[in-house]
């Protein structure tokens, strides 16, 4: 059955407003990061600056501070990444394949951890870390933010596991082939795009965090890049709109960045997925 005329256009027109309802914050987060301070205080601002300017940038970039700030929040998400998904992996795959009280009492906990909110745990979690000798430290920023992505990214990731037919894994069974070899040559392929997935949720989730690293890092030099954003508010309020809007930029290029790269992984992984050999 082919689709009316109108009925494409319409689908069109709301796929064009949905992509535009997307952009627009980071369409108007390059805008101000180019405009200068008096365009940045006009009452009738304009999508795009009428007057260029890269000193917004000089500021932001003569901030000593803005590439380690970067290269911590790298490291961190990177970490949290990986630990997430090294752990959330053979968990997974527990969870999606055997049924028994250890599987039901680990989804009530996923899904319970998904209830509270981060005010009703920051107390505890910094005792728990200042008990370890963790408190400022990068290593343990990255032990809260693993513990945190974890619930949602193994619910995610069981999800992917459970679309995963049993008869490959029967299959391989029959051959003589045990759990590890099933878990390492047939399932850890096929989850390639689910592993990307959520190793990506997690990689963004420890880029963008401010609140956890707000109240564990203490040290200037071992901040994160949200942490450095925070400095541009004055202690009134005030706000240095143009050399925040360029720190804000740059640090968004990192991730969009690693997401361009990672997308293509994605999709032809999925499309690999689904041709049968």
């Amino acid at each position: 059955m082919r689709t009316k005329p109108a009925t494409r256009v319409s689908q069109y027109a709301a796929l064009f407003l949905y992509v535009v309802f997307l952009g627009f914050p980071l369409l108007w987060l390059f805008s101000t990061a180019f405009k200068s301070p008096f365009e940045l205080t006009k009452l009738a601002p304009t999508v795009l600056p009428t007057d260029w300017t890269l000193d917004n940038f000089r500021v932001a970039l003569q901030q000593t501070q803005l590439p380690s700030a970067l290269r911590n929040s790298l490291v961190v998400a990177v970490a949290t990444a990986v630990i997430t998904t090294l752990i959330a992996l053979p968990a997974a795959y527990a969870i999606a394949r055997y049924r028994n009280t250890v599987r039901n009492v680990a989804i009530g906990w996923i899904l319970v951890s998904q209830v509270f909110p981060f005010i009703l745990i920051v107390i505890p979690v910094f005792i728990v870390l200042k008990n370890l000798g963790l408190i400022n430290t990068l290593p343990g920023l990255v032990i809260v933010y693993v513990v945190w992505a974890l619930p949602f990214t193994l619910w995610m990731l069981q999800g992917y596991v459970a679309a995963i037919p049993r008869d490959l894994e029967e299959a391989a069974s029959t051959d003589g082939a045990n759990r590890f070899d099933i878990l390492v040559r047939i399932i850890f392929p096929l989850l390639v795009p689910g592993l990307v997935a959520t190793s990506m949720f997690a990689f963004i989730s420890a880029w963008n965090e401010f609140f956890f690293a707000l109240v564990i890092i203490q040290d200037p030099g071992l901040q994160t890049a949200p942490l450095l954003l925070a400095r541009y508010v004055g202690a009134e309020g005030s706000v240095n709109l143009g050399p925040l809007a360029a720190t804000a930029l740059i640090t968004t290029l990192p991730s969009l960045f690693i997401f361009a790269i990672i997308q293509r992984k994605l999709v032809s992984g999925m499309l690999s997925g689904s041709v049968k050999g």
